[in-house]
């Protein structure tokens, strides 16, 4: 029996996996072109869609074991305050204070009489 005559299962087994998959990419991606094409989409917008193919969405089991991010992981302790304004609670960040401005009455808001330097003007 010559080498030649020797079957390799682990390369063959290997190149039908790459094939297998090969396949598997090539109808992914030619589902999105013609998902593209009928939604008449620009090249950039045809291009991501093809792109992007491989991807799918989150499940909730997915998201559920995420470990949570802070909002902001530089402040010590980043532990959400709430502070209890009327029957409503707010989160507010540690560190800083809850104002509650009346509408028409925020730092920006100009009244004839009371114009305030706003930068300059472009037209």
């Amino acid at each position: 029996m010559s080498q030649r005559d020797v079957i390799d299962f682990s390369l063959l087994e290997r190149e039908l996996q790459a094939a297998v998959e090969s396949e598997r990419r090539y109808k992914r991606e030619n589902e999105a072109k013609l998902r593209a094409v009928s939604q008449r989409v620009c090249y950039s917008q045809f291009r991501d869609l093809v792109l992007t193919c491989h991807l799918k969405p989150l499940n909730r089991s997915d998201r559920d074991g995420a470990p949570r991010t802070p909002w902001n992981p530089v402040v010590p302790g980043n532990m959400s305050h709430h502070v209890a304004s009327g029957s409503t609670s707010h989160p507010v960040a540690p560190g800083s204070t809850s104002h509650h401005v009346a509408p028409g009455n925020t730092p920006h808001s100009v009244t004839p009489g009371n114009e305030e330097d706003l930068g300059p003007q472009t037209i």
